[in-house]
């Protein structure tokens, strides 16, 4: 998870443990990419803030927060939507080149 401080969420979920995280910030501290999802991280990964295991194949998301966070600070989420979107296509991009070489052998 990067240690830059944010102020607003944003794709916000829940974990179990009540804690809540954007959906990619989430997916890094759970050690797991966008494409394969939270719901495939490891039980022993564990909450950033209390540490709790076993937090992350009981998220959710959080739709409601997360369209009055988009109507109430439109251009930050402007912004965020922009770079929220290059990075998952950055981890699909290397999720599937590895998946092809480790397909074909490569």
């Amino acid at each position: 998870m990067a240690k830059k401080k944010q102020d607003t969420v944003f794709d916000p979920i829940s974990l179990t443990c009540g804690h809540i995280y954007c959906y990619m910030c989430a997916c890094s501290a759970a050690s797991v990419n966008v494409v394969d999802g939270l719901k495939t991280a490891d039980p022993s990964e564990k909450c950033p803030l209390c540490r709790e295991v076993c937090v992350y194949k009981g998220s959710v998301h959080l739709d409601e927060l997360s369209i009055l966070l988009k109507r109430s600070c439109r251009e930050y989420w402007e912004e965020r939507r922009k770079t929220d979107r290059a990075g998952r296509l950055q981890q699909a991009k290397e999720y599937w080149d590895h998946r092809c070489r480790s397909f074909t052998g490569i």
